[in-house]
């Protein structure tokens, strides 16, 4: 360092040379190396969200996603609105309003009447959106994320209808699918995902999913001891809240108030298994048609 000094930070790892990239930097910010054949995920915790947006800003910049929705909505301080194809992360704000339409003005001590999550690809397992692709275009990493391969996608839509979470979207640009990758690239360079990365809260926590379920039932334990009752997990197995057909979310959440409130489905499902019922009984329909254009035919003659 010039004159002989070094941030005190530095000094803690000595053995890193800043001048080029830092080996499982994740193992550092998390304490977790991140290694091929585990699944990886993140835990959102919206008791801790403040809404900084932090996580949207930085998701942006990692990947080169253009701003978008950049005209007030006028129905909330939140103006990016939903997720989309170049919005993979999205910081609600929901208001609780009372039955009587006031707000309240009255509060338990610590509470909050401002519900506000970090909302992103949930990296189903199985994944909806990867069963409906034709192409091939979606698959599973290493790192049990799921990404979509531009250069492999036609852009049929079938992923965007398939997702219960209204995930994917098309872009009016090139009419590919995107979505959250998960930092797909960072993963494989060590590094924790960008949006975890710059949350100032440690609301978003990214690490191997086992772990993080550990860790979520704990603090929701510790939320019930602490006077928050109403807490509990969205999308980890073996919770009330467990989606029915996918096994689980490798990104989960701990909620307080009902899903709908934080624009997530209360019955998340996968479509796969009402195709071959469909199938049947369309195919049930077209032989029916046919038998009675048969009689129809044998009778007139």
């Amino acid at each position: 360092m010039e004159g002989g000094l070094a941030h005190r930070r530095a000094l803690d790892y000595a053995d890193r040379d800043p001048r080029g990239p830092i080996p499982q930097e994740a193992e550092i910010t998390t304490g977790r190396r991140v290694e091929p054949g585990r699944a990886y995920g993140f835990f959102t915790d919206t008791t801790l969200c403040i809404g900084c947006k932090a996580c949207e800003v930085a998701c942006k910049e990692w990947n080169q996603l253009p701003a978008d929705h950049l005209g007030l909505t006028g129905h909330s301080y939140d103006n990016t609105g939903h997720l989309g194809a170049h919005t993979w992360r999205h910081v609600t704000f929901n208001e609780k309003i009372g039955k009587d339409g006031r707000r309240a003005t009255t509060m338990p001590p610590y509470q909050s009447h401002w519900l506000m999550m970090s909302d992103v690809c949930k990296h189903c397992d199985p994944a909806p959106c990867l069963e409906a692709c034709p192409t091939g275009a979606l698959f599973r990493t290493e790192f049990e994320s799921v990404v979509v391969q531009q250069d492999i996608c036609n852009g049929c839509g079938y992923c965007v209808p398939a997702c219960p979470f209204g995930v994917v979207e098309l872009s009016v640009e090139d009419g590919k699918a995107h979505k959250c990758t998960l930092c797909y690239d960072r993963l494989k360079g060590g590094l924790e995902p960008a949006c975890a990365k710059s949350c100032p809260t440690d609301s978003i926590r990214f690490g191997p999913v086992e772990e993080l379920l550990e860790g979520a039932k704990a603090r929701v334990a510790r939320l019930h001891a602490q006077g928050q009752p109403a807490a509990y997990l969205y999308g980890a197995p073996g919770t009330p809240r467990a989606t029915g057909g996918i096994g689980r979310l490798n990104a989960f959440f701990l909620l307080i108030e009902r899903p709908e409130a934080y624009n997530l489905p209360p019955a998340p499902s996968r479509p796969a298994p009402r195709a071959l019922p469909s199938i049947l009984s369309g195919l049930a329909a077209v032989a029916g048609l046919a038998a009675a254009a048969l009689l129809i035919g044998v009778g007139r003659r």
